[in-house]
């Protein structure tokens, strides 16, 4: 009797199990003919690996080993290293209250007067003190990043870093009469008409000087960068608090107080949903401030994949906070790995309202449009390259983690995610 009642079952079982096999091999031949040779993504150098978060298993992968150009999705790193080192609010500035005199250093704290950010209230916080100095003698780094092009100075997503800024180190000019009207006023006296090729406003190379050409101009309000310093610092700084600020470089004691700023949430989302290359470099100097009290991404980095990413599949050569150097290499398999970081350390809420959600905000507004949202990643664009990073909810509500990396392909970006968007709705439809 015993046995009568075990055949079947095993029958069963054995059943089950064949046709489960079927389903992923079914799966899998769907995906390969999206992915594998012969296909759009066998004509350029492309990475990809999809992860089942629930059992640990990897579903595909294609040159998930090697090493590829990940643009602003380096900015996942930047946003890991920030979630593990600073608290839920930044550190302003540093200081030193000596009675009715302050010395003050940057944190890289960049909300002072930035267009977007939550505003600290540095006014009633200087207005106590008669004489103010500022020291930036914890600057340790450059104000631009290892490898960034040098024909970016004049756009605004290449804003120079520097220890505190101010107006988001950008420069922006308005319509007013058919002229810019260029603001701070610090810089207004420097605006000159020209005949070069522009539409709007742009900067002498060297110097802090703008131009703009009368015939061409678009009237469109318009940032560029200016080129940082300590003294123009002060200069812009006095101004904004109506004080004298002084410059001096005397050293960071020990002993020293700390002025609160803003939350860290709002700097997150700026750099996940519109991947804003200054806020990313300045978290990864307020990271530095917060290990080190020095202002030093270079070594930063060396100490973040030292504690807390020692154990990525392969060693990421990651050099910037925001993905702007073309010397920043990354495989698909850490891409997986860190966004896997990521998940543990937020509940799900919070990090896809974070995240770029398809057809609804940021970098993912006008792609992987549907009904209900099923994309969560985090994009990364430059000339010839575009990858995607991030999470994948099917028509199960089963989470996938994917990296998607497309590096020296002829064509435009748009055509490669039309092709990436088959990829997805295939998985979200039979995965």
């Amino acid at each position: 009797m015993l046995k009568k009642l075990i055949l079947p079952l095993v029958f069963i079982i054995f059943n089950q199990q064949v046709v489960v096999a079927q389903e992923v091999r079914e799966r899998y031949a769907g995906l390969d003919k999206l992915l594998g040779e012969g296909s759009f993504f066998d004509n350029h150098f492309t990475g990809f690996m999809l992860y089942d978060l629930d059992n640990k298993s990897v579903q595909y992968e294609k040159n998930s080993h090697l090493y590829f150009l990940p643009a602003s999705t380096m900015k996942l790193f930047t946003f890991y290293a920030s979630m593990m080192v600073l608290g839920d609010s930044t550190t302003l500035l540093r200081y030193v209250d000596k009675g009715n005199e302050i010395v003050f250093w940057g944190t890289g704290d960049p909300s002072w007067r930035h267009e977007i950010l939550p505003q600290p209230d540095l006014q009633t916080f200087f207005n106590e003190y008669e004489k103010i100095t500022f020291s930036d003698s914890n600057w340790g780094d450059e104000a631009f990043g290892y490898g960034w092009q040098w024909d970016d100075y004049y756009f605004a997503y290449s804003a120079e870093k520097s220890p505190f800024p101010i107006y988001g180190n950008l420069v922006t000019a308005i319509n007013s009469n058919n002229k810019p009207l260029i603001s701070p006023a610090y810089f207004g006296g420097e605006v000159a008409a020209s005949n070069k090729p522009t539409r709007n406003i742009r900067r002498e190379f060297y110097q802090n000087r703008f131009y703009y050409n009368p015939r061409t101009y678009n009237g469109r309000k318009y940032s560029v960068p200016f080129i940082t310093s300590p003294e123009t610092f002060v200069e812009l700084a006095s101004r904004e608090l109506n004080k004298k600020i002084n410059y001096s470089k005397e050293a960071l004691p020990v002993q020293h107080a700390i002025l609160k700023g803003i939350p860290t949430v709002p700097l997150y989302k700026e750099i996940l949903q519109e991947s804003d290359n200054f806020i990313s470099e300045q978290l990864m100097l307020m990271v530095s401030d917060e290990l080190f009290k020095e202002l030093n991404v270079e070594n930063t980095i060396e100490f973040i994949k030292k504690n807390f990413l020692f154990d990525l599949p392969d060693e990421p050569q990651w050099v910037d906070g925001s993905g702007l150097s073309r010397h920043n290499l990354v495989t698909p398999r850490t891409m997986i790995s860190i966004v896997e970081k990521i998940y543990q350390l937020l509940p799900d809420e919070l990090l896809f309202d974070l995240l770029p959600k398809g057809g609804i905000n940021g970098t993912l507004k006008n792609n992987y449009r549907a009904s209900t949202p099923y994309v969560f990643a985090k994009t990364g664009t430059l000339s010839n390259h575009h990858s995607l990073v991030g999470y994948l909810k099917t028509r199960n509500d089963k989470l996938y983690l994917f990296a998607f990396m497309n590096n020296n392909y002829p064509y435009r970006a748009s055509r490669v995610r039309q092709e990436m968007e088959k990829v997805l709705v295939y998985i979200r439809d039979n995965y």
